[in-house]
């Protein structure tokens, strides 16, 4: 990833999104060139000069401060997410030339036996992911709740699932999967990959994949253009599963100390619910059905190390 232009338009947008209403200031003269502040409102609502603001959006981040870029988050109005982000260009960007070797040289992460294990012992749909949207393991449950997504021609023997490639790649099989909330999966996937992408700009094999989704789909380009950013944790999303129907299912996402990079997320349904009965209609399908069928993906051997 090109950090300097990465750096640009993440700043350029959120910049642009801000009114001088929405930072309390007065909007002076009604010919405004640019939709949201000027570079010099920006500069002085986080306390440092014009030039300095300019070389920072330029995507010159060397030698910024952490003071600097907690004032410039203030001044920008970033969640939480999105100050994550900029934190991790700036790291990035004043990382010296050891440690970047070092992150090309990273293997990707892999799922271990013992992870493996615990995934299996939940009692609900599991899965354990990294920071490319890859299922690198699963339990019959979430083997189960995901089937469309193994069943869809984006599922490759060699290559572990991906439910961005799966979303964009495979879109009248994820609009049926998702429902109406298709469009807003589709949004928090692509914020995903961008924030993983700032945490970790030297991998290849996420490189490889926004290259792939930006060549194959209209709407993964329109969206990554955004530059929007988002943290996976916890809420409810809606399935609409080809064996069992409407599944209402709030989630948790559990990181793997151990494993820097990747996470563990678990379905539950509120007990005495449909979506609760649709979870016990769901395991006595997958035991009779998918049983015998692995759980686990096999590693991605795609591409070069990292």
């Amino acid at each position: 990833m090109d950090l300097r232009a990465e750096t640009r338009e993440f700043l350029t947008t959120r910049r642009g999104r801000i009114t001088p209403e929405r930072a309390n200031l007065a909007a002076f003269g009604g010919n405004r060139r640019v939709p949201g502040l000027r570079r010099e409102e920006v500069a002085m609502l986080a306390g440092v000069s014009v030039d300095y603001y300019t070389r920072l959006e330029r995507g010159n981040l060397g030698g910024v401060s952490e003071s600097v870029l907690e004032s410039l988050a203030e001044a920008l109005q970033l969640d939480e997410a999105e100050r994550g982000h900029l934190f991790d260009l700036a790291r990035s960007a004043n990382a010296s030339g050891v440690a970047r070797s070092r992150a090309r040289r990273a293997p990707a992460a892999v799922l271990r036996p013992a992870v493996q294990r615990v995934v299996d012992a939940i009692d609900a749909p599991a899965f354990v992911r990294n920071g490319r949207l890859d299922v690198l393991g699963t339990n019959l449950l979430g083997r189960a709740l995901y089937a469309p997504l193994y069943d869809s021609p984006t599922c490759t023997p060699g290559r572990p699932v991906n439910t961005a490639r799966f979303q964009f790649l495979d879109p009248a099989a994820a609009r049926e999967f998702w429902g109406e909330k298709a469009d807003r999966m589709a949004h928090d996937a692509v914020a995903i990959l961008r924030a993983e992408a700032g945490h970790n700009p030297y991998d290849k094999r996420l490189t490889d994949l926004v290259g792939e989704l930006s060549t194959r789909s209209e709407d993964f380009r329109r969206l990554w253009a955004s530059h929007d950013v988002r943290y996976h944790r916890s809420g409810t999303k809606v399935f609409h599963h080809p064996v069992v129907g409407l599944l209402e299912l709030d989630y948790e996402a559990l990181v793997l100390p151990a494993d820097p990079g990747l996470q563990l997320n678990v379905y539950t349904g509120v007990p005495g619910t449909p979506s609760a009965d649709g979870l016990v209609l769901l395991a006595s399908w997958a035991a009779t059905t998918l049983a015998d069928r692995p759980v686990t993906t096999a590693p991605d051997t795609t591409g070069e190390p990292r």
